[in-house]
């Protein structure tokens, strides 16, 4: 909607700030229905400044009125060239879609493909004019959006050119209908009236040329394309025009792209930060092995590839095994190595029927000595795919001595089929990445895996969330836990069970003892309840409205709802993502906070983010662009999603897992160019028991575990003061210390 768009604060819009024309028009387009453009007319260069938003605005129900002038052949250029002195008109020749479609780069075949969409569907209406009995042209660049309650208007200097866009010392100013200067509303109602009388063929002192041929010819050159597939090319071609501006800027995370230089570098014009080379060094001196424990959104992925990049420096070959966790993961290991410029890259996993016969043909070329032996690849692969026999062994058989083995989420090497198979990999080149390399209660995996990553005197590098924080790598970020009382119902179920587990209770080693099914049994029907409390619903309600009452709207908000009836304890990369399906509790779950999300106002967006849901990058895009406020999800946001844009999140999952805690918290520190800080909301279940039960010393201590993740995230955030106190009511009953 477009109130709720952030214009310039003193409606003007210049060419190479960061209210630019540029920017203007796209805001406009994603946020209206209705737009009115007297544009003049359309230079060769011109009118991709309004591709990246058109589909969004056609997907919205859009209708548009179109006014330009008539230079619309060569001819009529170059009568205008020459009877207006001075003045060099560079137009399309709308006369050859032909010829004009081969010159075409991508944002304009997205325009007129989105001019057609409307012209099939007559939603367009396009008017020619052209002053009446005397020379010149009609150069008014003008017009309106509305959504139905609200008009942003315009008018300006600049051009639809790129020097008048992007170079020209030239403006717009806009007027909004909501300004309470009386002034300004006349201009927007004058100017409506002026674009109604043009329209319709009452304006005096033009001449009206016909649109049909124009019309027909732009309906006939271009194929039909349905707004889904308007949207997928209208993303890729943000990502494009990201990456294009990011040419401009010298800081340090600006992404430089230089698609003439095949030659492997590092992509960020600084080059790696100071933390990253140390991590090589450490790395390099520990006979290229180690443990890379990287707080979430400090670059793992970059430092590790920075060390492949030194291999090629130094051998003038790259070869690398990396294993993640999803597949989702595996795209964007893709797209970082892409940046390094790294080529032949192969994906293993279950959507690449393929791989076998790319891996074989790299085997071959390996094993005849093609190149000298210095054949460069880079194979990317999901756990679950390289535990399978066929691939182990296929992905297993490069050389041990030459090829890089990167574990991304290196804790999951831990899990019992990985395990199986760690002593059968014999690369000697490894990285361990991971915010949290340790498993909890598995000590002998995490032995295991420090012994396989020659690491058990600890980590080869660690770069913590403080570090992270402290040097502005992350943002700072506000923590409001909530304490959520069980009912009558739940108070009941949870003593009966509390009094059971108290059994098994060991009071010296504080901890309850391993591998007796009844225990495990009764440990997740106490899950259950604390999971399901039905307590939470209010207070979660409570947060969302209190942060739109604020905001105005909930956007770049991510709710991780309460899990069904897996435990998340156990989980491992077999077990990340969120199955919806054969878990009713699940699915009911999910659904409920989902409706509360959609409860808070009439134009609240949500999305559940599940892995059966379809379109996930799409669901993506939208969240980064605010087009969807909120995504409701249970553990896929956990590992690899890349959500830098979400500001605030809502933890209403009581999970006693910290590595999934940890990895949330990283999720959303994740540092933004329009993003300041960001809210940690926290939902603590702590049941209240008698102090003289026999089961009162053991929720003690069960609570005193889950106020150590507490602890930790207060002592990072910017209002610690605020968690001490919301929790003394609590922390004095069980008589805990969490300072």
């Amino acid at each position: 909607m477009l109130y709720e768009v952030d214009w310039a604060e003193d409606g003007t819009y210049r060419p190479g700030e960061n209210n630019s024309p540029e920017k203007f028009f796209n805001d406009g387009l994603r946020n209206s229905s209705e737009f009115d453009l007297q544009l003049g007319y359309f230079s060769s260069a011109a009118i991709s400044v309004l591709a990246v938003g058109f589909a969004t605005f056609i997907a919205n129900g859009g209708r548009m009125r179109l006014v330009i002038n008539q230079i619309v052949s060569e001819a009529d250029k170059k009568a205008i060239n020459e009877g207006i002195k001075g003045t060099f008109i560079n137009c399309f020749d709308l006369t050859d879609f032909e010829s004009l479609r081969k010159t075409f780069d991508e944002y304009q075949q997205q325009f007129f493909d989105c001019l057609a969409f409307l012209i099939y569907n007559k939603r367009i209406d396009i008017r020619i004019i052209r002053p009446r009995n005397r020379k010149g042209i009609a150069h008014t660049k003008s017009g309106q959006f509305r959504d139905g309650d609200s008009v942003t208007s315009f008018i300006g200097s600049a051009n639809f050119t790129i020097s008048g866009l992007f170079n020209n010392l030239e403006e717009i100013k806009i007027d909004r209908s909501d300004s309470v200067d009386g002034m300004v509303r006349a201009r927007i109602k004058s100017q409506r009236q002026e674009f109604d009388a043009i329209m319709n063929h009452q304006k005096s002192g033009i001449e009206y040329l016909s649109a049909d041929k124009l019309e027909i010819a732009i309906a006939s050159s271009f194929n039909e394309k349905d707004v889904d597939e308007l949207l997928d090319v209208e993303r890729k071609l943000k990502r494009l025009k990201a990456e294009r501006k990011a040419l401009k800027v010298s800081e340090e995370n600006a992404y430089v792209h230089d698609s003439d230089n095949d030659v492997p570098h590092f992509p960020y014009p600084s080059g790696p930060r100071e933390y990253q080379k140390q991590a090589f060094e450490k790395w390099k001196n520990n006979k290229q092995r180690g443990l890379f424990a990287m707080a979430t959104g400090t670059g793992k992925t970059i430092t590790s590839l920075n060390c492949l990049l030194e291999i090629y420096k130094s051998k003038g070959y790259y070869k690398a095994i990396i294993l993640v966790p999803t597949q989702t993961l595996v795209e964007q290991w893709v797209d970082e190595c892409h940046k390094f410029s790294f080529k032949n890259i192969y994906k293993v996993y279950s959507r690449n029927r393929k791989w076998k016969d790319e891996i074989e043909t790299l085997h071959i070329k390996e094993t005849f000595n093609y190149s000298n032996s210095k054949e460069s690849f880079i194979i990317i692969s999901t756990y679950a795919s390289f535990v399978r026999a066929n691939v182990f062994k296929t992905l297993n058989g490069f050389s041990v001595n030459q090829t890089l083995f990167i574990a991304d989420e290196a804790h999951n090497m831990g899990a019992g089929r990985i395990l199986d198979r760690l002593d059968a990999i014999k690369y000697l080149r490894r990285i361990g990445l991971s915010a949290t390399p340790n498993r909890q209660y598995d000590d002998v995996a995490n032995s295991r895996l420090a012994n396989f990553f020659g690491s058990e005197k600890g980590y080869t590098f660690e770069y913590s969330m403080r570090d992270a924080i402290d040097n502005g790598f992350l943002c700072r970020y506000y923590y409001y836990p909530h304490v959520v009382y069980l009912d009558d119902e739940e108070m009941a179920e949870y003593i009966k069970i509390s009094l059971q587990l108290a059994k098994y209770f060991n009071y010296d080693s504080l901890s309850f003892p391993k591998s007796d099914d009844i225990l495990m049994a009764l440990l997740l029907k106490r899950k259950r309840i604390i999971h399901k409390a039905k307590n939470k619903e209010g207070v979660f309600r409570n947060i969302l409205k209190q942060r739109y009452e604020e905001k105005g709207n909930l956007k770049y908000t991510l709710v991780y709802v309460p899990e069904g009836n897996k435990p998340d304890d156990t989980s491992d990369v077999f077990d990340t993502s969120d199955i919806i399906g054969d878990d009713d509790t699940s699915r009911h779950l999910i659904d409920q906070y989902t409706d509360i999300v959609k409860g808070i106002s009439n134009t609240t967006t949500v999305c559940e983010f599940t892995s059966s849901s379809k379109n996930r990058d799409k669901i993506l895009c939208d969240f980064a662009n605010g087009d969807l406020e909120v995504l409701t999800s249970m553990k896929c946001l956990d590992e690899g999603v890349d959500v830098p844009r979400s500001e605030m999140a809502v933890f209403c999952a009581s999970t006693g897992n910290p590595r999934q805690f940890i990895q949330r918290r990283g999720r959303i520190l994740r540092k933004h160019k329009d993003k300041y800080n960001a809210v940690i909301h926290d939902l603590i279940v702590a049941p209240i028991i008698n102090s003289a039960a026999e089961n009162f010393n053991m929720e003690r201590r069960l609570l005193e575990m889950e106020m150590k993740r507490v602890r930790d995230f207060a002592s990072l955030s910017e209002n610690a003061d605020f968690t001490y106190t919301e929790l003394d009511d609590i922390t004095t009953y069980y008589n805990i210390n969490i300072l």
